[in-house]
């Protein structure tokens, strides 16, 4: 039994007649008479009889009549759905995220991206730098985002923002009542610094901001995430310095400070990762969504 078959039989059936039916699929009567004989003879049952004006259905044609149409309505439906996937509006996206970003950046892309794509399910997985590239390699994910990425032959770092840095401080600190702090602070201010893994990281740009400013910050404390480390500064740890996406963080007894005199090239980007020879429509439309969506 072949597709082309059923859809000559369903329209065999609705016209009941063969010659009209002919007319309609733009082929001539015999082979469109060869064609439903043939699909009587593979289904061993009669589906037509014929009439004065031309054929009815037996019985068994109602039935797959009825059939017919469900088999036209799934091979259209299959159809559509196999090109939306191919446009990358429908499947499955896996987006490996780590650090302070999941706080403002990258749920306004996700958003952007679920309202245009609403079929795509995106699938979120917590990952740290090193097992976000390893996820990538082994096809697990489908992009990354993370900071500071070290050149990777087969991987894309692409940014996406630049992030101004701030310093959190507990609101019992007298740093707390100061608008803005000098980026000397450090040298003496217990810091808490993030993340503890993934060489380079965001630890190594402010020991070199340090280092540019002419001192060694005093760090008494690695963390995991910029979570932990604004939690230790509640809990009157020290301070820490923090993208500007992690002053969204709501902990209680903590206050985010800019800092006064640093140099415009002191900031953080965010960039997204992807493997440089993944071919996936999916991965194209995020790409599209990351590019186009404001992040202010």
């Amino acid at each position: 039994m072949e597709l082309r078959q059923i859809r000559y039989f369903i329209e065999v059936a609705e016209e009941g007649n063969i010659g009209r039916a002919a007319l309609k699929l733009h082929i001539s009567q015999p082979p469109l008479t060869r064609q439903i004989q043939q699909l009587e003879e593979n289904l061993g049952v009669q589906l037509f009889v014929r009439t004065p004006k031309g054929v009815e259905l037996t019985e068994a044609g109602a039935m797959f009549l009825e059939e017919a149409r469900n088999i036209r309505s799934v091979v259209a439906l299959a159809a559509e759905r196999t090109q939306r996937a191919g446009r990358g509006q429908l499947g499955r996206l896996d987006v490996g995220i780590f650090g302070s970003a999941i706080f403002d950046t990258i749920p306004k892309l996700l958003l952007a991206f679920r309202n245009r794509h609403p079929d795509v399910n995106v699938v979120l997985h917590n990952m740290e730098k090193g097992e976000q590239i390893e996820a990538l390699r082994q096809r697990r994910i489908t992009i990354g985002f993370n900071r500071m990425l070290a050149p990777l032959p087969d991987i894309v770092s692409e940014v996406i923002g630049t992030e101004k840095l701030y310093i959190a401080v507990n609101v019992q600190s007298p740093l707390a009542a100061l608008a803005a702090l000098p980026f000397r602070v450090l040298e003496n201010e217990p810091l808490i610094a993030f993340p503890n893994s993934g060489r380079p990281n965001f630890v190594d740009k402010i020991v070199n901001l340090c280092q540019e400013q002419g001192f060694l910050p005093n760090i008494v404390q690695e963390v995991g995430d910029a979570v932990t480390g604004v939690a230790l500064v509640s809990s009157g740890f020290g301070v820490c310095v923090v993208p500007q996406s992690a002053t969204k963080l709501g902990l209680p007894g903590v206050i985010f400070k800019p800092f006064e005199g640093l140099p415009e090239a002191a900031s953080v980007d965010l960039s997204c990762v992807y493997l440089k020879d993944r071919e996936s429509p999916i991965l194209t439309s995020f790409l599209e969504t990351v590019r186009t969506t404001a992040l202010t």
